[in-house]
């Protein structure tokens, strides 16, 4: 398990992306209009299209599980669904706060 990245919402990925890149942040990976990955080095942060957000208008910590269906059996969560890269599930935090568990396609 660990931290896979912050995800923040993008109304303009385009615009986001110019403004992130202008603070010394590089592009990790881009998926179209729908989504890029910038980052540190580090830390990756996820600018997402607001419709493609797990939870619309949020920013979220995401973090990466090896198999999501034993956290789904334990935790109160929804069915998982499958994205073009991983399957993932929106659980919340004590404090009512989204958390998105993430397991990536092979």
């Amino acid at each position: 398990m660990k931290i896979g990245h912050v995800i923040v919402p993008a109304a303009d990925v385009e615009a986001q992306l110019a403004f992130y890149a202008s603070l010394g942040l590089t592009v990790k990976f881009r998926d179209g209009d729908r989504y890029a990955a910038i980052t540190d080095g580090r830390t990756t942060i996820g600018l997402a299209d607001e419709t493609q957000q797990p939870v619309a208008g949020q920013t979220l910590i995401s973090i990466e599980v090896d198999r999501l269906d034993e956290f789904v059996a334990r935790l109160p969560a929804g069915e998982p669904v499958t994205g073009p890269h991983e399957r993932r599930v929106v659980v919340t935090d004590p404090c009512g706060n989204p958390v998105v568990l993430y397991e990536r396609l092979s």
